[in-house]
């Protein structure tokens, strides 16, 4: 047998033993970045990004929470750079700063807020509504 074929297969003892039914019984299989401080909600919305470096920028919201943001642009901008997001939020727009925190494929970054108490509140109140409506919905 080749021993790339080798590498692939577990020997015939080991492949019993790793049968389904033989497995423990966990929950869901949760990768460490689905590990949030806050819950995401769904925000599909257009954003202004001022970054110091970029100028002004358009975005698309992906999801949002009381502590962040995800978003795709058009244009790369670096991590660790604080901006100013200009969000229309359902209950209003708001202008909070953040750091960019994460770049993955396809230009989805990822913003965690920089907000004083009264910003929070804001954003506490939109995820809160953002929650309602989308337990509603069936959405999740």
């Amino acid at each position: 047998m080749p021993r790339s074929e080798r590498l692939r297969r577990p020997s015939p003892e080991k492949a019993e033993r790793l049968k389904p039914q033989d497995q423990p019984v966990t929950g869901p299989v949760r990768e460490v970045s689905e590990v949030r401080r806050n819950p995401r909600f769904k925000l599909a919305v257009t954003i202004s990004i001022h970054s110091p470096s970029c100028g002004l920028l358009k975005g698309r919201t992906l999801d949002i929470s009381e502590s962040g943001i995800g978003a795709v642009l058009g244009e790369d901008v670096p991590i660790g750079e604080v901006v100013k997001l200009n969000i229309p939020l359902p209950s209003g727009p708001v202008t909070i700063c953040a750091t960019v925190r994460q770049r993955s494929a396809f230009f989805r970054y990822g913003f965690e807020f920089i907000e004083p108490n009264s910003v929070r509140e804001i954003l506490e109140s939109a995820c809160h509504q953002l929650a309602l409506q989308q337990s509603a919905s069936g959405r999740p």
